[in-house]
């Protein structure tokens, strides 16, 4: 890989306030060399020299919830309840063959690239999103998916689980791609497979994610074991949870006594949690994946954004999958989370970038524009008063108002993976 120089009418390197006029540089292992003014900061000999005078350089996006093995489905629609959702999700992927999870796993991590997200915190139980990310050379974690709600099956699932971890941390391993573990819900997952499963992983090294107190039958079921996914239960033979007392249990609490929350567990959606789940969380060092749009679409409700940032929770945003969403879209969701939050701009925007680092505990490799981290960024076309202005505080808002189309340039550890006809220089690799 050569050097390259790259200058943009604005660089935000998130964890420093905007430069004007700005340039970095990326060395030929492909990290961060410099990052400064472009006036003090020239192109080395042989460096590859893009200039962006109409675009804002900053960190590649970090979408901390994917499940891109489920590219090019399209939403279901309207459903009785969101167990009948997940009833849906499961015999539309019982139709898929393992190329056709691998040819959408492709797709889905190009999509990402497109819209300047450079690293994914993906689910999945087809093992093609760490097969594409190997392949792509991308950047991210791939959580495999364990299942198991009775619990006489937690043993069976823990056999399958280690042997298929094995097996994708032979075969995807690398610099930029990880393997995690991913017991999915409180609705699929029962309390021995998920305290196995926690402790297999940390006694493994691996990351944990969970998808947790997402949805109003997930804290029925839980809580009094009652609702749609209690009857899914009961028509499957699994025995209902054990009695918690008048007042219930709330999933986080569940998880809790299941020894599945700490610092390496990142807990998906976190909807339906009160100030005392809140505090469960921030005393485990649990991080937080806010999916706003698929909260939304869902009709879950509103996750309590504001308390888990007082409470000190990393929290990165996510978009869920395009059967939620239709659309991947990471700036969309920065903008549902600044409504929700009461966020600035600039806030919203390190939720997608070094928030989103911290979330995953990658803070140290990317997140933002610093000498040393991987040279992941995204080039945003600006409007001509924002590329023009003298006051950064425009630059922000500017970005964060950006569509998918705006992205105009994406690298990836100093490589090209996205590229608009606009932008003279090496066309994207991957």
């Amino acid at each position: 890989m050569t050097l390259r120089w790259l200058r943009a009418a604005w660089v935000l390197p998130i964890d420093r306030p905007p430069l004007r006029d700005g340039a970095v540089l990326v060395d030929a292992q492909g990290r961060i060399a410099a990052v400064g003014p472009a006036a003090e900061l020239s192109p080395p000999s042989g460096a590859a020299v893009t200039h962006l005078p109409d675009a804002a350089l900053l960190p590649g996006l970090v979408n901390t919830h994917t499940h891109l093995e489920l590219t090019g489905l399209a939403p279901l629609g309207e459903v009785a309840s969101f167990a009948d959702w997940i009833r849906g999700i499961i015999e539309r992927k019982r139709a898929r063959t393992p190329a056709d999870f691998l040819a959408a796993a492709r797709q889905g991590l190009r999509d990402c690239w497109a819209g300047g997200v450079t690293t994914v915190a993906d689910c999945g139980d087809s093992g093609a999103v760490a097969a594409a990310l190997a392949e792509l050379g991308g950047s991210g974690i791939a959580y495999h998916e364990v299942f198991g709600p009775h619990p006489a099956q937690a043993e069976e699932s823990m056999a399958a689980l280690a042997a298929r971890v094995a097996e994708l941390r032979r075969a995807c391993g690398g610099p930029r791609v990880r393997i995690g573990v991913s017991p999915h819900a409180p609705y699929s997952v029962s309390g021995p497979l998920y305290r196995a499963s926690a402790r297999w992983a940390r006694e493994a090294g691996l990351p944990l994610a969970v998808h947790l107190a997402e949805s109003a039958e997930e804290s029925e079921l839980i809580g009094q074991g009652t609702g749609a996914f209690a009857g899914m239960w009961a028509r499957r033979g699994i025995p209902p949870l054990a009695p918690a007392g008048p007042a219930g249990r709330s999933p986080v609490a569940w998880l809790e006594e299941h020894g599945v929350l700490g610092p390496d567990c990142l807990c998906i959606h976190v909807v339906r949690a009160d100030a005392a789940d809140v505090s469960r969380l921030a005393s485990a060092g649990a991080a937080v994946a806010h999916c706003p749009l698929s909260n939304a679409a869902h009709a879950h409700g509103v996750a309590p954004l504001a308390g888990l940032r007082a409470a000190g929770i990393r929290v990165g945003l996510g978009t869920d999958s395009v059967v939620s969403v239709g659309r991947l879209d990471l700036l969309a969701e920065a903008r549902a989370a600044r409504r929700l939050g009461a966020l600035s701009a600039a806030e919203a925007l390190e939720l997608c970038t070094l928030g989103g680092a911290r979330a995953l505990g990658l803070d140290a490799e990317l997140g933002s524009l610093a000498p040393g981290k991987w040279a992941d960024a995204a080039a945003v076309r600006l409007p001509q008063a924002a590329a023009r202005a003298a006051d950064a505080a425009a630059v922000p808002e500017a970005v964060l108002g950006a569509a998918v189309e705006d992205v105009v340039l994406t690298l990836l550890g100093g490589r090209v993976v996205h590229q608009a006809r606009e932008i003279r220089g090496e066309a994207p690799t991957g």
